[in-house]
């Protein structure tokens, strides 16, 4: 990144009028986060800037993480203000120098207002303010910056990622017993550097999980990619799960399988694909029983429709005889696994 500026900065309109300044720094990595918030004293919001600038790179067809950018804001937006975010995204690119800014002949900081709910897919959903109000200002929106490809005279890459949803039953004993929905988004990486200087769980987002539950996450589907042979290292992925208050890991072979359906090492099943089982070895492909099998199964019966497919432990097997049969009877399909690649 030796071309890219060790700072940059975005001004961005609050709604009450007041001017907020986003800086970005850039800093050799040493073994730090790859993205580090801070937001005016608010944790909360300096999550969710984090959140966005992760959401926002995935649609980057390139990774660097040698280096850590450290991003704040100098004025506290209230909480349900969103128009900061892509002030947020483009200091972030900014210092990074995937983004030069033009700001024309008078100078000065960039200026930019915008929203999106698919930041993974580079898409700029809206804007609160005018071009009346603003000027010379960056507006997302239809009528402004509608996606970030658009920075650059690129087309837009949301088409590009591909997605795919799995099911696990989310059972805890109680009213909210559930199937739970995991979607994998993933787009492809530039294969001439392959990621200089990243490790596969550098590019798996999955907001909303607390720290644990990420590493988990990384974890899975970076020990699945690497059973896959030559999957490792191409990929930019989102994570999103429909719960996030969940304990345990048996919605990793959902999760595993979501993802190999992403990228296409799957056929998709007719209807859902219903999973539950976990690996302490998923670089092997080996798939390892998880508790709670009589209420998961009860579970999964409740909810199963006609074409769904229900992957579980092949350590159930021998007691799933009815299970099955009740499956078949609702057009619904059972495998029980011991390893992925060979369903």
């Amino acid at each position: 990144m030796s071309h890219a500026p060790t700072s940059a900065r975005c001004r961005t309109v609050l709604a009450g009028g007041a001017i907020a300044t986003v800086t970005a720094t850039r800093r050799p990595r040493s073994g730090r986060a790859d993205v580090k918030c801070s937001a005016a004293g608010d944790p909360a919001l300096a999550e969710r800037m984090q959140q966005v600038l992760r959401l926002a790179r995935h649609t980057e067809a390139r990774i660097d993480s040698r280096d850590q950018v450290v991003v704040s804001i100098d004025v506290a937006p209230a909480s349900h203000e969103r128009d900061w975010e892509l002030a947020v995204v483009l200091a972030d690119r900014m210092v990074r120098g995937v983004w030069q800014a033009d700001v024309g002949q008078g100078g000065g900081d960039v200026a930019a207002n915008g929203w999106s709910d698919q930041w993974e897919l580079g898409r700029v959903t809206g804007c609160t303010l005018s071009k009346a109000e603003t000027g010379q200002m960056i507006l997302g929106g239809q009528d402004g910056l509608a996606h970030l490809g658009a920075l650059t005279g690129q087309p837009d890459s949301g088409a590009s990622v591909a997605c795919a949803h799995a099911w696990f039953p989310l059972h805890s004993g109680g009213i909210n017993d559930s199937l739970c929905r995991v979607d994998v988004s993933v787009y492809p990486l530039d294969s001439r550097d392959g990621g200089a200087g990243a490790d596969e769980e550098d590019t798996i987002a999955a907001p909303g999980l607390d720290p644990v539950q990420l590493l988990a996450v990384r974890q899975a589907l970076a020990g699945a990619r690497h059973f896959d042979g030559r999957a490792l290292g191409r990929w930019r992925t989102v994570v999103r799960f429909g719960q996030t208050r969940f304990q345990g890991n048996s919605f990793e072979l959902a999760l595993v399988m979501a993802d190999r359906l992403a990228r296409g090492r799957e056929f998709l099943p007719r209807a859902r694909l219903i999973a539950s089982g976990a690996s302490g070895a998923w670089h092997a492909g080996r798939v390892d029983t998880v508790e709670g099998r009589e209420a998961k199964c009860a579970l999964i019966l409740r909810h199963a429709a006609a074409g769904d497919r229900v992957l579980l432990p092949k350590a159930w097997e021998g007691e799933l005889a009815p299970f099955a049969a009740d499956l078949r009877a609702l057009g619904a399909s059972l495998a029980c696994i011991d390893r992925i690649g060979i369903i």
